[in-house]
């Protein structure tokens, strides 16, 4: 059974409060005193982001950029936290450095990821909330686990004049040509896989198949059957 695995929707909680102040319990729980190399491409300014997660974590975050070989160290780590930003970004830099190979031929590493981070973790990032500022030379992501997310899922808003696509919308347009499972996590939402076991934990969230319903999920749902998907990057009408 692969390293366990945990998905924020977010690292920056309502209420001006601290990054991870919402998850600083699962964050502990989950990386215990294992190093972390902190994995900072979705955003341009990586000593900055470093300086920012080192400051909210009570964990040992070590900067991944300022390695010479960010692939090989990763490819022994214990632990890794991915973060937020652009999506198109990171998997561009990811797949660049070597890091989804590293990853993949490090199953027993424990993952993190946040928002974007979170993407990453999916089999594609087809469900991203970003702009595709680069190229990212596909879609196809790590595979951590066998279904999407949707992180900062925003529910629809019935007196907004806003006259785009609800996140509901977009989600329902991915169905219409692929498989896959979306959890839509609201704002202070994560996943947490232990072993063969996933639960929802923090907040709420939406879980969306194809052809069905969506289905609201109250925090604490045991969604272990997520797991037993193979993890493909969805498969077309």
């Amino acid at each position: 059974m692969p390293g366990d695995v945990l998905l924020l929707s977010n690292s920056r909680p309502p209420g001006g409060r601290e990054p991870f102040a919402h998850a600083r319990e699962v964050l502990a729980s989950h990386l215990g005193d294992r190093a972390v190399w902190f994995v900072p491409f979705a955003l341009a300014d990586h000593d900055h982001y470093v300086r920012w997660v080192s400051g909210a974590l009570d964990a040992d975050v070590r900067p991944l950029h300022r390695e010479p070989d960010p692939a090989a160290t990763l490819a022994g780590a214990e632990a890794v936290f991915v973060g937020g930003g652009n999506t198109f970004r990171l998997l561009h830099e990811a797949r660049r450095l070597g890091l989804l190979d590293a990853l993949r031929g490090n199953p027993d590493c424990r993952y993190t990821g946040s928002s974007a981070g979170t993407n990453l973790a999916c089999p594609t990032i087809m469900t991203t909330n970003d702009m595709p500022i680069v190229d990212p030379g596909g879609l196809d992501a790590l595979g951590r686990v066998p279904f999407q997310v949707n992180p900062h899922y925003l529910d629809p808003d019935p007196a907004s004049t806003h006259q785009g696509e609800t996140r509901e919308q977009r989600i329902t347009e991915f169905h219409e040509v692929n498989e896959a499972p979306v959890v839509g996590l609201r704002e202070g939402a994560w996943l947490h896989r232990t072993g063969d076991a996933l639960a929802l934990g923090g907040n709420t969230a939406r879980l969306f198949r194809r052809g069905q319903e969506p289905t609201e999920l109250a925090a604490g749902t045991d969604l272990s059957w997520l797991l037993t998907r193979p993890a493909q990057p969805g498969t077309s009408s």
